[in-house]
């Protein structure tokens, strides 16, 4: 009985009694206690006394993000939804019509159809418009009107769309959708193979796997990794892509945090496919998370050469929590450092400049690290390539074009009105960046600067000071400047624009997996790889 009331009772009680008396944890747990008991009695006593009816669902909801914005923009409440969709990102399986759809306050746009599934197989195309789904009008429909194209495979669904205009029906039969983590691998010329892996889901290290070990057998003795646009996702599998190219044991990624349980050090745990053959990764400004650790290591262990453009600069891990109702929380738990030791964070989230935005790290105070055979290689700005092509130096009023979807907007106009019988030959000119142009005005593109809004509020106080009647005709001289000023930064920007737009043209045309035929013919960064690799000395030159 003594036994029984010591182990049962005593030393649960001792326990938990040295655990409240940690001095650190006391003074957390209080002020949480504390700061909780505020906020239910403030939520409850606004419920029920306001004016006017509450919802207290939106107003928690306001609370909560409102919250989280403070930290980063990585920390995030998921409701049910929010769940289901991590699920299908992660896993790349989910049942549907078969297409990446962008939803606007009245209507559904098909973005992309996947090629052979039920939305291509029913005649959609990129540009159509959503406006009704089976007994549903989109317009006015208050929950994500996306999950009613979801449902059992094989169940039939009829959809009403716009095309240009004209009203249309199809139905279509659901099915089991795959989105795959490498949507596409072929050899470039008959020594060289291309690995495109979009993203991290729990698919990605088997297919490149696979892929990897198909382009051998057909005769690859050279390798190009393409991680642009990789957004990142699962860390597990961005060390499993890793050891596909080193050894077993290697050291790849260390976490560091200050709760100590998410203080790890990641080794690679499998024997490699191969840890010879040349290697090019490809990165650009869209590359971020996952990408960075896999770019990041390769370029540590000088195991790669990284061609492009300076990658994202997210060195901050996740982890989901659950919470109830189904619903879950995904905190920032830790950064990651690359072998070498750098953490390639580039906005520093707990330092905000007078707009509450978070500061860039400033390249003078970037810390330099050196990779296996003693390179150079520095922190705080994402990882900066072996070889530099392209610039992510991307304007604000380009930002807003592309915000606008007036590039996915002009590619649709431009499917409709030319027929092109071989895509892989398109080469926009001087002609169609100033169709393009023109399209922005007939579409009413504007967009308001920083300088202009500063102009308008002086402007606005001058009037209240009586001072207008002097400075209007110079206020009205610089608003003018300001606006040939901007189609002056559009000009500037005409590479990048095309790019864009040649991108979105050729997706229309021939899917993406055209988009990727087109790559190897005329992408830059793909040339620049394929020179590096077909030169061993220039290829080993880089790595010492």
């Amino acid at each position: 009985m003594k036994f029984l009331f010591k182990k049962r009772i005593l030393v649960p009680v001792v326990m938990c009694g040295i655990f409240f008396s940690t001095t650190a944890f006391r003074n957390d747990f209080f002020e949480i206690a504390k700061q909780i008991e505020i906020f239910t009695t403030l939520f409850k006593e606004i419920n029920m006394n306001y004016v006017d009816e509450t919802n207290p669902g939106d107003l928690m909801d306001v609370a909560i993000k409102s919250m989280l914005s403070e930290l980063d923009p990585y920390t995030n409440f998921m409701n049910e939804q929010d769940v289901e969709a991590a699920r299908i990102n992660n896993t790349g399986d989910y049942t549907g019509i078969g297409a990446k759809i962008r939803t606007f306050k009245d209507r559904l746009v098909i973005i992309e159809p996947y090629k052979d599934y039920p939305a291509d197989k029913a005649g959609l195309k990129a540009g159509d418009e959503i406006i009704k789904i089976g007994n549903t009008l989109i317009e006015g429909y208050k929950d994500n009107a996306g999950d009613l194209l979801k449902g059992a495979p094989d169940s039939t669904i009829e959809v009403v769309y716009k095309r240009q205009g004209k009203t249309q029906t199809a139905n279509i039969k659901r099915a089991e959708v795959e989105i795959k983590a490498v949507p596409h691998f072929s050899m470039i010329n008959d020594k060289t193979g291309y690995i495109v892996l979009s993203k991290f889901n729990r698919k990605a290290s088997a297919e490149t796997n696979y892929a990897l070990r198909d382009l051998k057998a057909q005769g690859a003795e050279k390798i190009v990794l393409d991680l642009r646009g990789n957004p990142g996702g699962l860390l597990s599998e961005a060390i499993n892509i890793v050891n596909l190219f080193v050894p077993k044991g290697q050291l790849v990624v260390t976490t560091k945090s200050k709760v100590k349980k998410y203080n790890k050090t990641y080794y690679t745990k499998k024997n490699p496919v191969d840890t010879e053959i040349p290697l090019v990764v490809l990165i650009n400004g869209r590359s971020a998370s996952a990408s960075e650790i896999v770019s990041g290591s390769l370029q540590d262990l000088d195991r790669a050469i990284v061609v492009g453009s300076r990658s994202y600069g997210k060195g901050l891990v996740q982890r989901p929590k659950p919470l109830t109702y189904g619903t879950q929380v995904k905190i920032t738990i830790s950064r990651y450092y690359t072998p070498s030791g750098r953490c390639i964070q580039s906005l520093d989230y707990w330092n905000r400049n007078d707009k509450g935005e978070a500061v860039r790290v400033k390249q003078e105070n970037y810390n330099e690290f050196k990779t296996k055979n003693g390179r150079k290689v520095y922190d705080g700005g994402g990882v900066l390539p072996d070889v530099v092509v392209g610039t992510n130096k991307k304007s604000p009023i380009t930002k807003a074009i592309i915000n606008n979807n007036l590039i996915f907007d002009y590619a649709t106009s431009y499917h409709y009105k030319n027929d092109i019988k071989d895509i892989n030959s398109l080469k926009l000119n001087d002609k169609d960046f100033q169709n393009f142009k023109n399209f922005l005005k007939t579409n009413n593109f504007t967009f308001e600067t920083s300088t202009e809004k500063a102009l308008y509020k002086a402007f606005e106080a001058s009037k209240k000071e009586e001072l207008n009647d002097n400075i209007e005709k110079d206020f009205k001289t610089l608003i003018s400047n300001l606006n040939k000023s901007k189609t002056t930064v559009i000009d500037e920007n005409k590479d990048y624009l095309l790019e864009l737009l040649t991108e979105n043209i050729v997706k229309q045309y021939a899917y993406r997996e055209g988009l990727y035929e087109y790559y190897k013919i005329h992408d830059s960064e793909i040339k620049k790889a394929s020179e590096i690799l077909s030169n061993p000395t220039s290829y080993q030159g880089y790595l010492k």
